[in-house]
């Protein structure tokens, strides 16, 4: 009876284990890129902490020191399309690992200069070339390689990373200058961007199909690209074609204003100018470093917006609302931080480069598969703006005495952004709010 029952009764079948979904691989890849760029943003947080140290210790002028910031920001922007163009030919990740060491061989010989011309050559040419390398143009590879889904806010992550640089390096080098003079804070930066190169080389992976995956999102399989050769020349032939185009110079226009009103303005300028009227050094950078704070906040939310509003309607209200701040500004400036120059610098920093999101969203949606080098060529165009303003303001206040014309100027031309950014035509076809 036994038996027989119990060879009646139902088997139990083992219950199937839970399947535990496994984090898409894109987003370690983002990860890296995120910390990367972090390491990259250190020597971005040098300039305006030594304008005065150098003008202090060896009589340069301040137009001298910005032109030597200039060629550094210049030289960001220009190297940014042969960067991503290099990159389709040996890999993101010997381009980044490469140019991680130039930037530590620049900020570290700098310990020993005694001329403007060591200023120039390992400031503004090795660190610019490095850096470069490094620009929103590598950010904008990683998102187009790795990602078909999320594009926008994975763009807003990423040009959030130079903030969170920012942030993290701005008071630490502040304190160092303050306390042990400028040379140590240049050691710094060299070292944050030789520790980064290990975990570029064992981490961060060139294509999705290198590790046997889909980019995040996509429905099918997507084989590795072979690589591309003739670098520069792809670069310049993508030049030429999107230089035919009306959008391409909207966006160059716009976003060369871009850069003349933050990483040639505020970025190089913004601690000068506070300690004129008599703010300490580390307290006006410790302002900057708030910008970044919210620098992070709002280029996130700009990505999400990216992926949901017209991009074109965007970028006009951020230029404008960024140029009417700027008009404020020269009533701000004061010996001591009060409540109205906090308002400033948390509208700032939300707005600082919010622009990008949209911008990559405009230029993927006009140049499809060019898109990542058309937009290094409009990142280019955003350094030379950042450059002009950067020298330009250092001889505005060696003729003038304070900066308070440039930021009246630079607001001025935060308004035509505004209104370039309205008339960039949507391609047939395409929705700009799409990536």
């Amino acid at each position: 009876m036994t038996q027989t029952a119990d060879a009646a009764a139902p088997v139990r079948q083992p219950e199937p284990k839970p399947t535990r979904r496994r984090v898409h691989r894109a987003w370690f890849v983002a990860a890296v890129t995120f910390v990367t760029i972090i390491g990259a943003a250190a020597f971005r947080s040098v300039p305006g902490l030594l304008i005065d140290p150098l003008h202090d210790e060896f009589g340069w002028s301040r137009g001298t020191i910005g032109a030597a910031v200039s060629v550094n920001l210049a030289l960001y922007g220009l190297t940014a399309p042969f960067a991503a163009a290099l990159m389709d030919r040996f890999g993101i990740r010997r381009v980044v690992a490469v140019a991680l060491t130039i930037i530590a061989l620049g900020s570290g010989l700098t310990v020993w200069m005694t001329a403007a011309w060591q200023l120039m050559l390992c400031w503004g040419l090795l660190v610019g070339l490095g850096s470069g390398s490094m620009a929103l143009a590598f950010a904008a590879t990683v998102t187009n390689r790795w990602f078909t889904e999320r594009r926008g806010l994975v763009s807003g992550v990423l040009t959030a990373a130079s903030a969170s640089g920012q942030l993290i390096f701005l008071p630490l080098l502040s304190w160092i200058i303050d306390r042990y003079e400028w040379r140590p804070a240049a050691v710094t930066v060299a070292l944050a961007a030789l520790a980064v190169v290990p975990f570029v080389w064992l981490l961060l992976h060139d294509h999705p199909a290198d590790v046997g995956q889909k980019p995040y999102g996509a429905t099918e399989f997507v084989p590795k690209p072979a690589p591309v050769v003739g670098a520069a020349r792809r670069a310049v032939s993508v030049l030429f074609s999107a230089a035919r185009t009306g959008p391409f110079w909207l966006l160059a226009g716009t976003f060369a204003i871009c850069g003349a009103s933050t990483n040639g303005l505020i970025q190089t300028h913004f601690v000068p100018a506070s300690h004129d009227h008599g703010m300490p050094i580390t307290a006006a950078a410790s302002l900057l470093a708030v910008i970044g704070i919210f620098d992070v906040v709002g280029t996130i939310a700009s990505g999400w917006f990216t992926d949901r509003f017209d991009a074109r309607r965007l970028l006009a209200v951020y230029y404008a609302l960024r140029g009417v701040s700027l008009l404020f500004l020269p009533l701000l400036l004061a010996p001591s931080v009060h409540p109205p120059m906090i308002f400033f610098i948390v509208f700032y920093g939300l707005d600082w480069v919010a622009t990008v999101p949209p911008t990559l969203a405009l230029c993927r949606e006009q140049y499809g598969e060019d898109s990542a080098i058309v937009f290094g060529w409009v990142l280019a165009s955003h350094q030379v703006g950042a450059a002009l303003v950067a020298f330009l303001g250092g001889v505005a206040r060696d003729a003038f005495g304070s900066y308070d014309v440039v930021w009246y100027a630079s607001g001025a031309l935060c308004a035509v952004a505004a209104l370039m950014a309205l008339v960039i035509r949507r391609r047939a076809g395409g929705v700009a709010a799409t990536v």
